[in-house]
């Protein structure tokens, strides 16, 4: 049996050689973390959750893992890669109704589509590069296109410090120096409509968890995934400082009184229905 996908814990699936022979059943925690390439930490974490747990043992009561084991792990990699988070995960591999060669069409129907993300997101980056060598960054005036007038370029610096070692403020920066003129004024456009929405629930009284509720958070999710993959636990990081940092309060104090703690609850509320709690999420 060949290992059909290999996966580094912070990198991208991979086809792996194929040697000619064939991966032997009864594999050590230790043997099956370098087979597909995760850490034993990662694997212990998974067996500690349900997620994936050794179905053997050794004469000395050690757990092993079998060739069914390793082809659930290249599933949950899989699903890992696409942004699930392991309760989904979890999910969708336990779903007595799941149809499994509907399923891996449908991975890989999601793949090829990620893979023609990346190719843009190549040319977003050339676009870039070439913006550098012609000394042409994103203006103030474009900044303020994206974020409003009342942006200010010293945030940009701080964002920068805070966040700038990060994958996804890499993938900002491609993005935005990708945006044309009028994408980066249909996203403020898009924005001030989302923020008045907000607005106008939070007025009527709109229940966190609720549908309407619910359909809001992903709204805004989907507003922030313009500039980032932003999954439901990046969300709810983002919803504690619209509450701990006085100027993203003041800003929706502005649009709305409550709106910030509002927000906070609802955004919380719509990731823990994702099985994220947002008690305990963190940048991931």
């Amino acid at each position: 049996m060949t290992t059909p996908f290999r996966h580094r814990d912070t990198g991208p699936i991979r086809q792996a050689a194929d040697t000619g022979t064939d991966v032997p059943d009864d594999l050590t925690v230790g043997q099956a973390a370098a087979l597909v390439g995760v850490s034993v930490r990662t694997l212990h974490h998974w067996d500690e959750i349900g997620l994936v747990r050794p179905s053997g043992r050794t004469r000395a009561d050690y757990r092993v893992y079998s060739a069914g084991d390793i082809t659930r792990i290249h599933r949950v990699l899989v699903y890992r890669e696409l942004g699930l988070h392991l309760a989904e995960v979890a999910r969708l591999l336990d779903d007595p109704e799941v149809d499994e060669v509907a399923h891996l069409r449908r991975q890989r129907e999601l793949l090829t589509d990620r893979i023609s993300h990346l190719h843009e997101m190549v040319s977003a980056v050339d676009r870039m590069l070439e913006a550098k060598k012609m000394g042409t960054p994103l203006t103030p005036q474009e900044q303020s296109e994206i974020f409003g007038t009342e942006w200010r370029p010293e945030w940009a610096e701080e964002a920068e410090q805070r966040w700038g070692d990060t994958p996804q403020w890499a993938q900002s920066q491609q993005r935005m120096a990708a945006m044309s003129r009028e994408e980066r004024q249909q996203a403020r456009a898009d924005g001030e409509t989302l923020n008045a929405d907000l607005a106008a629930a939070k007025r009527a009284g709109v229940q966190a968890g609720s549908a309407e509720a619910n359909a809001l958070a992903e709204r805004h999710r989907t507003m922030i995934s313009q500039a980032y993959d932003c999954t439901h636990s990046m969300q709810v990081c983002l919803a504690r400082m619209y509450v701990e940092d006085p100027r993203f309060t003041a800003f929706y104090e502005k649009i709305e009184p409550g709106l910030a703690v509002w927000l906070r609850e609802v955004i919380g509320a719509n990731a823990r229905g994702h099985g994220v709690d947002p008690e305990t999420a963190t940048w991931e």
